[in-house]
């Protein structure tokens, strides 16, 4: 598989990802949309099946959706992160590369989608919480905590369901973002995907969106740094007792 494939697929699956996942977000916190003020379960759930959308579209490159995860294979020591694709420096990129354009392309999309409501939007909070993560209680340190502990999860889960996504492969992760959301979700929206927050609030802050208001540059490494500190650290433990991660055996 050709690193342009590898590129392609991840830029489709994280854009598909973040099509749904923000969608289901700007449906329930949008003014007059069908399911305005669905609750933070439907918010959960949509975001399950967005993942499980995103994974069948890119499981020709193992559907990693996520740097989190992309990092945490990497750190396993996996020889190939998909047939035939070596895990090195260039792959590493390629992945990482797709993975935020597809999750920029996403928002765009759904932006578009739901453009009138957007126009008729008069709390700047909403339209931000429909592309990026804001904590419920903004405190850097234990915000951090959060996004590291739910992405430990996610990537540790994910490590022991082993190999390339096929069967209930998508289905188990779907219903893996579901439970971390309903769980781990409350204190910061749980981000666990760099790319699923950063993408998007850059499309937020690049968009001509009436009173969008500030995109908080100031809080956005929180939703960064703490998925990418959980997805090693979770490669880590996997490599230190590789016995119980089928996924990283060969």
């Amino acid at each position: 598989m050709s690193l342009g494939l590898v590129f392609l697929s991840e830029v489709l699956g994280t854009g598909m990802l973040t099509l749904l996942g923000c969608g289901v977000v700007a449906n329930v916190a949008l003014k007059g949309t069908k399911g305005n003020a669905g609750g933070f379960l439907m918010v959960t759930w949509g975001w399950g099946i967005a993942v499980f959308a995103g994974v069948y579209v890119a499981a020709r490159s193992g559907a990693h959706l996520n740097p989190a995860v992309t990092l945490g294979l990497l750190l396993t020591g996996k020889s190939e992160y998909a047939p035939g694709v070596p895990v090195d420096v260039t792959s590493t990129l390629t992945y990482i590369a797709g993975e935020l354009v597809g999750a920029f392309l996403g928002a765009v999309v759904c932006w578009l989608a739901y453009k009138p409501h957007f126009d008729h939007e008069d709390d700047p909070a909403n339209t931000l919480g429909t592309f990026s993560t804001v904590p419920a209680v903004r405190s850097s340190g234990w915000n951090l905590v959060s996004e590291v502990i739910g992405t430990f999860v996610l990537v540790e889960v994910i490590l022991a369901f082993g190999g390339t996504p096929s069967g209930l492969g998508p289905l188990a992760v779907a219903l893996l973002v579901v439970g971390i959301g309903a769980s781990l979700g409350g204190p910061t929206g749980y981000a666990i995907n760099p790319a699923r927050d950063l993408g998007p609030r850059i499309a937020h802050a690049v968009l001509p969106i009436r009173g969008k208001g500030s995109s908080d540059w100031a809080y956005a490494w929180i939703p960064v740094v703490g998925p990418l500190l959980g997805g090693a650290l979770a490669g880590l433990f996997a490599r230190a007792v590789p016995d119980l991660f089928t996924s990283i055996a060969s």
